[in-house]
């Protein structure tokens, strides 16, 4: 390194010695049991014949784009999936690459004077440089703390045209959901109030027709904008925001990260949109789901479980420590299991974890061995 470029190295030697140092993980061994991936209803377990399906029904789909959406002559199978979710969620649709493009391009499109962003205290990252790009005056309330929003809410009214709560359905570090009711009801009770709902951890899973908490609870209709993550439950990627038709045409004129980005493949729009075909009759696999969930924080030692919020497929094992994450992260691995150290930034100062992500193909039966490895984890620092 130069002199000039020296102190990056200092940086990331400094991250080591505090355990926070990441790599990108090695191919897992075959036999392992997969607690990462965000794969909730195992459709991703099931490549060789989907792959088979999709090849007989959309054969014919690019593999590359080769332009924007608004420079590209090739807009049939984006079409198709739009106006899917279109008829599911009875509003419009507009695609994105990634739910990362998704919440910095719409976070920041709405921005405009007079708009203050109220946003819950752990929202993703992506919804966090959104604000940044977007230059937004934003405030944050307390980690699902439904008071705390009424009061700013209350508080700021008078200051501001409009104010756009922002938060996700399953928060994806804790696994616990947001109140959306309430949510709900602070709307209604404040029309300068619009709710921005990411449902990336939601979509596929919760629900009749796996739509998301908000079909769960009736409350589609409340939210002015949903994001859809298809990387996830979908076994796919890219994302949407649906939304109003004018909303719709607002983003589609505003957001960057649409605007500016190489559209995704028309392959990739063709697969998400038979995924959906999949997910929306998996009510088996949701209720299996469920229940996995359930009985896997069941199983936790008595501290781990006192410590977790979850009430969803993901699972936090908090460890304090980005150390202490990485060594047990280390033991599971060496056990068969992968299940990979979260630390901060990506979450707060002490709370270092283990994030264990679970799915509908999972055989809990496969787990005993990582009970016993938390229990003497936790028996040991007791």
């Amino acid at each position: 390194m130069t002199q000039a470029t020296a102190i990056y190295g200092e940086l990331l030697r400094r991250l080591d010695s505090e355990g926070r140092l990441r790599r990108i993980p090695a191919e897992y061994r075959p036999g392992m049991v997969d607690l990462c991936s965000n794969d909730y209803l195992g459709l991703a377990t099931r490549m060789q014949e989907l792959q088979a399906e999709f090849g007989r029904r959309f054969g014919d789909a690019p593999m590359s784009s080769s332009a924007s959406r608004l420079l590209s002559g090739r807009q049939r199978h984006y079409a198709m999936l739009e106006e899917r979710l279109g008829d599911l969620y009875r509003r419009s649709a507009l695609l994105f690459n990634s739910g990362y493009h998704a919440n910095t391009g719409c976070i920041s499109a709405l921005n405009h004077p007079g708009t203050l962003f109220v946003c819950d205290k752990l929202i993703h990252a992506s919804i966090v440089d959104g604000l940044r790009c977007g230059g937004c005056e934003f405030t944050r309330f307390r980690h699902n703390d439904m008071e705390a929003l009424r009061k700013i809410v209350a508080k700021k009214s008078s200051d501001y045209d409009r104010l756009v709560v922002v938060t996700e359905s399953i928060f994806s570090m804790d696994g616990d959901e947001a109140p959306l009711r309430e949510l709900a009801e602070i709307k209604r009770s404040n029309p300068k109030v619009m709710l921005y709902l990411d449902e990336a951890h939601g979509f596929g899973v919760r629900g009749d027709r796996g739509l998301g908490l908000a079909e769960e609870q009736g409350l589609m209709g409340e939210f002015d904008i949903l994001i859809l993550t298809f990387g996830k439950a979908a076994a796919s990627s890219g994302a949407a925001a649906v939304c109003d038709a004018e909303m719709r045409d607002y983003l589609l004129n505003t957001a960057r990260s649409f605007i500016f980005s190489t559209a995704l493949p028309p392959a990739c729009a063709a697969w998400t949109y038979m995924m959906i075909e999949k997910i929306e009759g998996m009510t088996e696999e949701r209720d299996r789901l469920k229940s996995l969930g359930e009985e896997f924080r069941c199983q936790m030692p008595p501290h781990a479980k006192e410590l977790c919020p979850s009430t969803s497929q993901i699972i936090p094992f908090i460890t304090g420590d980005p150390v202490k994450a990485v060594e047990l992260a280390r033991r599971i691995g060496d056990a068969g299991y992968l299940a990979l150290p979260i630390r901060r930034p990506t979450v707060p100062p002490g709370g270092d974890r283990i994030r264990l992500s679970l799915n509908a193909a999972l055989d809990i039966g496969r787990l005993s061995t990582l009970f016993d490895i938390l229990e003497s984890y936790e028996t040991g620092i007791s």
